[in-house]
This record gives structure tokens, sequence and C-alpha cells, in this order.
């Protein structure tokens, strides 16, 4: 799979996986708003995400947490097995231990509040785990 990874000009292509159409809205917005990002689709579930990796390529996938059918944990080991040169970051709305050891467990390179998800964080985090 080749991938879009934000060297020499061009554009990190970002995935959003979440089971909330408000949250993927405003990932949409957050990341088309933050210069070197784009974003190449916004997915409520698992299934649909795995359908899309090959057909829209992306170097960034933000995968929600806590999903119906098949969880953000789940998904996010599916990616990494699959696509291990994928950037996979998930986030929820809920912190503790508990999804901090999940998080790390199922390969995703982070684990961050929906909170705190705006252009310095998305920046940030291409930056620490991006290529």
């Amino acid at each position: 799979m080749s991938v879009t990874r934000g060297v020499n000009g061009t554009e990190v292509a970002v995935l959003t996986v979440d089971d909330q159409r408000i949250f993927r809205e405003a990932a949409h917005d957050v990341i088309e708003a933050t210069s070197g990002f784009t974003s190449i689709g916004e997915v409520g579930s698992g299934a649909e995400a795995l359908a899309l990796l090959e057909e829209r390529q992306p170097a960034l996938v933000l995968v929600d947490v806590r999903m119906p059918e098949m969880d953000g944990i789940e998904l996010s080991r599916l990616i990494k097995q699959a696509h291990p040169e994928l950037v996979v970051v998930l986030i929820s709305i809920e912190d503790g231990p508990y999804l901090a050891a999940a998080a790390s467990s199922s390969g995703a390179e982070a684990l961050v509040c929906k909170k705190d998800f705006g252009p310095s964080l998305l920046q940030g985090l291409w930056r620490a785990h991006g290529s």
C-alpha cells in the first residue's frame, strides 16, 4: 500500500473512524483546517474503515475506542497487522489505565482524548509518529 506521508509538500491523508457523526464532522473540519493534512474520509464503523483502507490509502487513521460491533482496539489490531506502516491513533472521551494498556497492546501509536483534538495535537502526533 502506498500512502501519502506529508513529505516534500504533500499532505498527510487522514481517515477518521467514529460511530458519532458529530465527531466525524468536527474531526473533518480540524483536519482540513490544519496545514499539511487532508481528510480522505470519515466512516462510522470498523468494517467500513477496513473496506476503505486500500482504496483511500491513508497515512494516519483516527479510531474511536468505543464503537458497536468492532471496537477501536480490535480495529487498530487489524489495521496494524495488515498495514504496519500506517499511523493509528485511538481517540476517546474516556481516560484511564485500562484504556492506556489496551491502546498499547493494540499497536496504536497513541491514545488521545477527544476534547484535546485540534490542529496542534494533530501536528504533534504526526511529528512524533509519522514518517
